[in-house]
């Protein structure tokens, strides 16, 4: 693609680097074979095609954004099926991530828009408050319907039937490994996932203990800032991102890490990418190499000695997030170590495609994120499972709202399958 900026807007580094994604697509549109939301919609403006014009456009004329091409970039999921997809290797993600930028710093939304989000990025990335948020919305979801907005209606919906109490797991601390050490890792315990489920991260560092790892929660960190990040809230999600930064490189500087593991897939998109954000400024080196560390869960497993496991006679519907199998390619290694524990593993129709959840997607746009999610019900069900298990807490919020089948974490059933309690989902369960 043919690009005019000028001299001047290339010395910004954001877009200099669009400029270079801009200049990659070649307008194929292959792109628009696997974009949830063009499929949903039918419009190509709602394509990452259509979008890479209206981004391009934007840009290079400097003007502030305006409501149409708010419209579409809104609706885009940031699932990155387009960079799995794309023959050219366009990297959709930083285009799109400057575009948000470029947008909250130019357009002025109205009035309910704005207070949406701000309230969701001051209590979301906040285990406690998000806490009580879940209780009050717990106590009005019986009256949903009577909201007069469908996304203050959805916000209502989110409150799970039991909001778990407070882990003690979670605090700053380090867990011994289990026997000989092999390696020393840090465990990325989140924010929304603290207060939506407890389990995971339990049974994540009861995992990684028992195949020889020191897990270390270590003090100071927090949210990784992928949510105000994708709101284009650039000056917050470097605020929160940084303090992880820190409290990772003092461990580093310390007795050292092997590893920075993530459970939750959306958090582990945004860590790998720490080296981009803060490519220029004085955190710049410290980032790079917390990115070089950062792993997902089912990495880090595929690198110990997960022992193998009898068959167990119970069926794993895998749900691939977007954030693992597109933003991070990790396509294989939950459903290897899945199997290899002793799970029998089948995947849905149309894995590739996105469940609607997104971060925020689901909150911000009810409609489409609702359409998404029975889809991807729909073809999970399909496969008759036991159970079903994903490695993103919003995936399993977004899906387990829509079936009765139980849906769990892909490291709760390897802890389970190696020793640990069965999964607090399945107690009640026969599968």
């Amino acid at each position: 693609m043919q690009t005019h900026f000028t001299e001047d807007q290339l010395k910004d580094l954001s877009t200099a680097r669009s400029n270079q994604i801009l200049r990659s697509c070649v307008h194929c549109g292959f792109c628009t074979a696997t974009c949830p939301t063009y499929q949903v919609l039918g419009d190509e403006l709602d394509s990452p095609r259509g979008r890479i014009y209206l981004i391009k456009d934007m840009l290079e004329s400097g003007r502030p954004a305006d409501e149409k091409t708010v419209k579409h970039i809104d609706r885009c999921l940031s699932c990155l099926a387009c960079m799995t997809t794309c023959p050219s290797g366009v990297h959709y993600m930083h285009l799109v991530d400057h575009a948000r930028d470029y947008i909250e710093q130019t357009y002025r939304r109205p009035f309910m828009d704005r207070a949406l989000r701000w309230v969701l990025a001051r209590i979301l990335p906040y285990p406690t408050r998000f806490r009580i948020a879940l209780l009050g919305a717990k106590i009005g979801r019986p009256f949903a319907f009577l909201m007069p907005d469908a996304r203050l209606k959805a916000m209502l919906e989110m409150a799970p039937k039991r909001i778990p109490p407070v882990s003690r797991n979670d605090d700053a601390q380090v867990f011994p490994a289990i026997g000989a050490r092999k390696m020393r890792v840090a465990l990325m315990t989140g924010c929304a996932q603290r207060a939506l489920n407890t389990d995971i991260n339990d049974a994540t560092i009861r995992v990684l203990r028992r195949l020889g790892c020191d897990v270390v929660i270590a003090r100071g960190q927090g949210c990784c800032g992928a949510l105000t990040h994708h709101m284009g809230k650039t000056q917050e999600s470097h605020a929160t991102a940084a303090k992880n930064i820190r409290a990772w490189s003092a461990e580093i500087a310390g007795e050292g890490l092997d590893a920075v593991v993530i459970n939750t897939s959306g958090c582990g998109t945004t860590v790998k990418d720490y080296g981009h954000m803060f490519r220029e400024g004085p955190l710049a080196a410290e980032a790079a190499t917390v990115a070089g560390l950062a792993m997902d869960i089912s990495e880090l497993l595929m690198k110990l000695e997960v022992p193998e496991g009898a068959d167990k006679g119970v069926t794993v519907a895998y749900h691939a997030a977007c954030s693992l199998q597109h933003g991070q390619q990790i396509k294989t290694y939950p459903k290897d170590l899945l199997k290899r524990v002793g799970f029998a593993v089948v995947e849905p129709r149309d894995s590739h495609l996105c469940c609607g959840s997104a971060g925020t997607y689901n909150l911000m746009q009810p409609e489409i994120s609702k359409q998404l999610k029975a889809r991807k019900v729909q073809t999970l069900e399909a496969k008759s499972p036991d159970i079903i298990a994903a490695g993103n807490i919003g995936c399993m919020m977004q899906i387990g709202s829509g079936t009765d089948i139980p849906m769990v974490h892909t490291v709760e059933l390897i802890d389970w399958a190696t020793g640990g309690p069965k999964p607090p989902a399945l107690l009640d369960r026969q599968p």
